[in-house]
């Protein structure tokens, strides 16, 4: 046997139990060894092959996948050594772009050490349905080869072959299509390493690729266009399965007569939701307003939506009965927008609203609660499935005049060259925004808590479980505690995050309104948020006077400013809002939640679920199922397979936009001129602000001081505690 090692040569390489693992690869982590000789040198390596399971490298990628290192062992395989012309890696979808049908090959002449430790540009081959769709030829300077005495060595390439095409264009086309069998029997896209020896391939590794983000799963061969639904939304962490089955089951636009089913427009992956937006790009009145609308909310989602429509495959003709829909929507929303526009007094907007939402409401509340089991369940389905449409129809009302009269303001300011400063100002301190309000009234609960030392020094270390009976028992603690009540009975319901619904809020755990309440004590005076507030009134004010007499000294300028009064009126009572629509849908989420919950308590009961908490992991068919008797399989196993997942999938970056082929669209930024190394982002809001930059993961645990600029990776309403202790706010995700 010694003889037999030593006429030939073996690579050493290790083979861990948390190693090609569908949610970590481990690549790299441990050691190689090759061109290995004789018996010294093979037990050498294998015992330092051993010896890298506890290398600093692996033990911190242990640590960052959260495996336990007592329970991962390392066994060492021992290959025979082959000596290639060529070798490389191979992707069987694009690594880069995600595009699961586009097979990448990386290829540089000699080992492939050489290119998996970086030491060599390779060349790039990209193949396509057996067609080469790209090669880049790099400048190789190097290249790794065996040596006879055992190891490697380092040699410097001639300049022909440094420039020359590693891999002939048919062996190209061969190994792709080698991978693809690969691929076809691990079922999922592989990472491969290979080699070519006297013309013939050689596959030493493959593994799963664990970079990719998951793809939504459709059912016909049309390539289809999905947009991140947390981008819209301003949340963009992973969902548990009970949050998605709701959303799913919120969004309209279903089969005649099946409101309680999920939408097949809002499709999940990897814990994440994306709307399907295919048949929207085949209406050509669509195609030049989707850009402009996506961009309002995230410019890179609109530059990536411009570039999608200009493909090939987005050109194909509309549904009949999808142009037939979006018509007699558009007729409907035109009709109403004008109408508000023109003759709605739009100061009846807020009261017609609220007397919808508190009419709903309560409608919601005797339908749901008026049943238990598996029919409050159904109920449940049906009401979410009604919903969205049910509020549109509402608001809408005045929302979109609002919206319009927004826009012609500043289209008729530019056209007739007013003030942009002032056209600005009439954003300030909106009537009606109730999440503006959440904030004022923040404030109002830290100037109570501010009045009593013990209060402010007992918040410190509040839990949510004695919170209000640990209140009462120290000075000013009754004060607040009504205050704090008071607050809750209005905003209770809301939460970072609350478009899902498996988030606990306010009312549910009142501590992650302490750092918010904290940090406005330390960054404002007194009775400042309001001040603030008025006074941005009254700008506003000020600047629509300064607009309407700018108009009147120019030509047709009465006309002009009677037109322009109606706009800003129109503007001022109606664009604040723009926040009820998310309001009154949690709170209907809120009444839903409630129901689910008592529901789960049932089932804790009756040992069907070992806590409330589980129903999280489930969708609302599948609660329905539970309470009607009828769940198939074990629904212990697969609340814990769904959690394992959950912990995997809150790792992952979900892209703003994708195609069913996996292509990740990125979109590009506005061209404008900035100084070198400036990141380039989207303004929202006039004005300047410096000052000391905290970045802010989450709302809860924010500790901002006076003057402090809030980074943040989103916000959504339930970050509003926050905003009148920041100077200015920048973050990942959003637009104008």
């Amino acid at each position: 046997m010694a003889a037999e090692r030593q006429e030939k040569a073996y690579a050493v390489r290790s083979s861990a139990t948390a190693e090609d693992l569908p949610g970590a690869s481990f690549a790299g982590q441990q050691e190689t060894y090759l061109n290995i000789l004789g018996q010294d040198q093979l037990l050498n390596s294998v015992r330092r092959c051993w010896a890298s399971l506890f290398t600093d490298r692996a033990i911190s990628y242990r640590v960052k996948n959260g495996f336990d290192h007592r329970h991962v062992f390392l066994s060492v395989v021992v290959q025979e050594m082959v000596f290639p012309e060529v070798s490389g890696i191979m992707f069987t979808a694009d690594p880069i772009s995600g595009n699961r049908n586009v097979t990448s090959i990386d290829a540089s002449f000699g080992l492939g050490e050489a290119l998996v430790s970086g030491l060599v540009s390779a060349d790039l081959y990209q193949v396509r349905s057996g067609q080469i769709l790209q090669k880049k030829i790099s400048d190789k300077k190097i290249a790794i080869y065996s040596v006879s005495e055992g190891g490697t060595v380092t040699k410097e390439l001639s300049i022909d072959q440094r420039c020359a095409q590693a891999l002939p264009d048919e062996k190209i086309i061969e190994l792709a299509n080698l991978g693809d069998r690969i691929e076809e029997h691990y079922g999922t896209d592989q990472d491969i390493e290979w080699c070519l020896v006297d013309g013939e391939f050689y596959i030493v590794q493959s593994r799963p690729i664990t970079t990719l983000f998951p793809v939504p799963r459709v059912w016909d061969d049309r390539v289809h266009a999905f947009v991140s639904v947390g981008h819209q939304q301003m949340m963009t962490d992973a969902l548990r399965p009970l949050g998605i089955s709701v959303l799913r089951t919120f969004f309209p636009f279903k089969p005649a007569g099946t409101a309680a089913s999920e939408s097949p427009y809002v499709l999940e992956a990897g814990s994440h939701l994306f709307f399907d937006i295919t048949n929207l790009l085949y209406l050509k009145p669509l195609k030049k307003i989707l850009p402009r609308l996506f961009s309002g909310i995230d410019e890179r989602v609109g530059s990536a939506v411009s570039e999608l429509i200009q493909r090939p495959e987005f050109q194909l003709p509309a549904d009949k009965r999808l142009q037939k829909t979006a018509m007699r929507i558009a007729r409907f929303g035109g009709k109403n927008v004008l109408v508000g526009l023109l003759f709605r007094d739009p100061s009846q907007a807020r009261p017609f609203v609220n007397t919808f939402m508190k009419r709903s409401l309560e409608e919601c509340e005797q339908f749901i609660f008026a049943v238990t089991g598996a029919e409050r369940i159904r109920r449940i389905q049906e009401h979410l499935g009604n919903l969205m449409l049910s509020i549109l129809r509402v608001v809408s009302r005045y929302f979109g005049s609002g919206l319009i009269a927004m826009v012609l303001v500043k289209v008729l300011a530019k056209r007739w060259r007013l003030s942009d400063e002032n056209v600005q100002l009439l954003n300030k301190s909106l009537p009606g925004n109730v999440t503006s309000e959440l904030g004022l009234q923040i404030g109002d609960l830290a100037d109570c808590a501010r009045q009593y030392p013990e209060v402010i020094e007992y918040l410190q270390n509040a839990n949510d479980a004695t919170f209000f009976e640990g209140l009462n028992r120290v000075p000013g603690g009754s004060e607040f505690g009504r205050a704090f009540e008071k607050f809750l009975v209005s905003y209770g319901m809301r939460c970072p995050g609350e478009i899902d619904i498996t988030n606990p809020r306010w009312r549910e755990q009142p501590t992650r309104l302490v750092p918010p309440i904290l940090s406005h004590i330390r960054a404002q005076k007194p009775g400042e948020h309001r001040q603030n507030f008025e006074q941005g009134r009254i700008e506003a004010n000020e600047a629509a006077d300064q607009i309407l007499a700018q108009l009147r000294r120019t030509r047709g300028g009465v006309f002009k400013a009677r037109f322009m009064t109606r706009l800003i009126r129109v503007y001022r009572n109606t664009v604040g809002m723009r926040e009820h629509p998310k309001y009154i849908l949690i709170q209907h989420f809120d009444l839903c939640k409630r129901a689910i919950w008592e529901e789960a308590g049932r089932l804790v009961q009756s040992g069907v679920l070992r806590h409330e908490s589980d129903v999280f992991w489930l969708s609302l068919g599948e609660l329905f199922a539970l309470e009607d008797r009828t769940f198939v399989g074990d629904v212990q196993q697969v609340i814990i397979d769904r959690q394992r997942q959950y912990e995997q999938d809150k790792k992952l970056t979900p892209p703003r936009m994708m195609t069913s082929e996996g292509e990740i669209i990125t979109g590009t930024r506005r061209d404008v001129e900035a100084p070198e190394g400036a990141l380039i982002g989207t303004p929202v809001s006039a004005g300047v602000a410096e000052g000391y930059a905290k970045v802010v993961l989450r709302p809860e645990e924010a500790k901002l001081n006076p003057g402090e600029i809030m980074i943040a990776p989103f916000t959504d309403p339930g970050w509003t505690p926050l905003f009148h202790s920041a100077k200015a706010l920048v973050m990942e995700v959003g637009g104008s």
